[in-house]
């Protein structure tokens, strides 16, 4: 898997709207938005029991990974096991499907009985939640709105209206109880690409002049 640049900025309404209203002019929606121009998204977190990845985060580790679990549009049938790997500004990310009963299993029963089946990363996983008790840790859902352009091979997305289920871990739950931790009208900016950046999303996006901002929702959910 090739790395990609990813930055990412905390901004305001004024500034999605601004944005969205160029964007909109030279990239074009994510395949999989829905009529209103977005999806949600639900993923569940591990970590260990010293929090290992929160604590990385937080001191600036420059070499890091996390784990997660994620499904779109409420679909449980459709589930991917994530490993997102961190080099300074660049990330690799690994996945394989997952079924509902392995969720289960990998959120009940510290992955008894499931069996990697070639799926190299859910092997990864499987040996460190027996060597470093990585267990789930939080749930974290949102709405994304995302445009992209294929050269470059940019992706722009607005994560809109972070929520956690704070020490809930039930995934798979549709009522999950979840609480709001970004404040009305703030979003999460994130810009991805390959080698370069083309100028007039670098413009439109003022990723030049905007500080990069050390945030992850991983991160405000379990600091909330």
């Amino acid at each position: 898997m090739k790395p990609r640049h990813e930055l990412k900025h905390a901004i305001n309404y004024s500034d999605y709207l601004a944005m969205c209203a160029r964007l909109r002019q030279v990239m074009r929606r994510d395949a999989f938005s829905g009529v209103d121009g977005e999806y949600r998204i639900r993923s569940l977190y591990f970590d260990n029991y010293r929090d290992k990845a929160l604590t990385e985060k937080v001191i600036g580790v420059t070499r890091r990974e996390k784990f997660r679990i994620r499904f779109y549009n409420g679909d449980d049938t459709f589930l991917r096991l994530e490993k997102k790997a961190k080099r300074r500004e660049l990330s690799v990310k690994r996945s394989a499907p997952l079924t509902k009963e392995e969720t289960r299993r990998l959120l009940l029963c510290g992955g008894e009985g499931v069996e990697p089946a070639g799926r190299e990363v859910l092997s990864e996983l499987l040996a460190k939640m027996k060597t470093e008790q990585l267990r789930p840790k939080t749930v974290v859902d949102y709405r994304r709105e995302a445009y992209v352009l294929p050269a470059g091979n940019v992706r722009v997305t607005f994560d809109k209206e972070v929520r956690t289920g704070l020490f809930d871990t039930s995934f798979l739950e549709e009522r999950l109880p979840l609480v709001p931790v970004t404040p009305p009208g703030v979003m999460i900016l994130e810009v991805k690409y390959d080698e370069f950046l083309p100028e007039i999303v670098r413009d439109i996006v003022q990723v030049g002049e905007r500080r990069c901002a050390a945030i992850s929702k991983y991160l405000l959910c379990r600091n909330f």
